[in-house]
């Protein structure tokens, strides 16, 4: 069902809010907060109805609540003083008075996919992909990364704000790399080469013959090894916190130091929420996440990947160097990174920038490895990425 108020709408089933025809993400709780007022429009909502319909009637403080409420008002362009859509009833709750309408459903058509049909194929030395394609417009691969699954992803307070804002412009296909996810739990190998055929297969399956690739982290030497070996396939490259050399290549004092407290982090806390080693991960990847999303994260280790393949796949990824490939890029590329990102120094970027022909350097300031949709970066990346993919 979509609500319309003001200059907003609220569509429960593509579980999107747009304000002024936008897209704003919410983190999972105040989007729920909002439906269960404007749904109940008129009606005075007490705390323990929102305790009960939001946090499944767990012991929650007033810190919390009056925290929600905020981010709430402040997503429908309201606040405690003015209060014109949602009224605060002293002692007894709120109350959203703003006119809303219903509306039926859009065509799925105009509002894109909003289910996945996740298909399966097969990479060159046998190995399961999973993939999935969503969204509207010209393509647009995803390539594969660390720590996805395509089901847990589509509803992803990290992930999905990206999916969706990509998705209104391109129709983005997008795939659990090989030992993770919904792919293979099990592969031969996990050489660069096979994870390039990995997105060549993929590509190959979903019928895109030429196309542009927004690649982060680890993705970014997969792409780069692609658009190298195929520069006929790639229109286009987007490369976010990315890097050329791994750190076993790299092979400082430092970078060996980092490598083993990361296969640390991951031998003894992946998959433990709350855990000293999750907290030493969420610092490293994602230091300004919310409570939330830390939980999410860590729901989405175990889904993604066991402790040994996640052991496994680090350790690859640590040995990936595409620095006598970069020369053969022919594509358009745009390279951005977090300034202080602590899993792959921006420097590596400046080396990307270096080594591919004509590729443009964006910088930002942030210290997140995973894009947050709260960051102020997160729409910097993205008005980045879209523009120069529509240029």
């Amino acid at each position: 069902m979509l609500y319309r108020f003001d200059d907003c709408e609220l569509d429960l089933r593509q579980h999107e809010f747009r304000r002024g025809g936008e897209v704003v993400p919410l983190e999972p709780q105040v989007f729920d907060l909002l439906a269960l007022f404007v749904t109940r429009a008129g009606d005075l909502v007490d705390r323990d109805s929102m305790i009960e319909e939001i946090w499944g009637g767990r012991i929650v403080s007033e810190a919390a609540i009056s925290s929600r409420i905020n981010a709430v008002r402040r997503a429908i362009g309201d606040d405690g003083r003015a209060q014109h859509l949602l009224k605060t009833v002293p002692r007894r709750g709120f109350r959203f008075v703003g006119e809303v309408s219903e509306a039926a459903d859009a065509p799925r058509a105009q509002q894109g996919e909003e289910t996945q049909k996740i298909r399966m194929t097969r990479s060159r030395d046998g190995a399961r992909i999973a993939f999935t394609t969503t969204g509207s417009g010209p393509p647009l691969m995803r390539a594969g990364h660390f720590l996805t699954n395509l089901e847990l992803d589509w509803k992803s307070p990290i992930w999905r704000p990206l999916l969706s804002r990509l998705g209104e412009r391109f129709s983005v296909t997008r795939y659990d790399q090989r030992s993770t996810g919904l792919s293979d739990p099990a592969p031969k190998s996990l050489a660069l080469d096979r994870l390039a055929e990995d997105l060549e297969a993929v590509a190959d399956a979903a019928g895109l013959d030429r196309f542009p690739i927004f690649a982060t982290s680890q993705g970014v030497p997969v792409a780069v090894a692609f658009a190298a070996r195929h520069p006929e396939r790639v229109s286009g490259l987007v490369l976010y916190g990315g890097y050329a050399q791994g750190r076993s290549v790299r092979g400082t004092e430092e970078e060996t130091r980092n490598a083993e407290a990361i296969t640390t982090i991951l031998r003894q806390g992946w998959g433990r929420s709350g855990s000293a080693f999750a907290t030493a991960f969420a610092a490293l990847y994602m230091p300004d996440a919310t409570h939330e999303q830390l939980q999410h994260v860590s729901e989405m280790q175990l889904a993604s990947a066991t402790p040994e393949n996640a052991v496994a796949l680090r350790l690859a990824i640590d040995s990936f160097d595409v620095t006598e490939l970069m020369g053969s890029v022919r594509a358009p590329t745009l390279i951005l990174h977090a300034r202080e990102d602590a899993v792959h120094p921006a420097a590596q970027s400046g080396v990307l920038a270096a080594g591919i022909p004509g590729a443009q350097l964006h910088v930002m300031e942030s210290r997140n490895h995973i894009p947050l949709p709260q960051d102020p970066c997160w729409s910097e990346l993205i008005e980045a990425a879209v523009g120069f993919l529509d240029a």
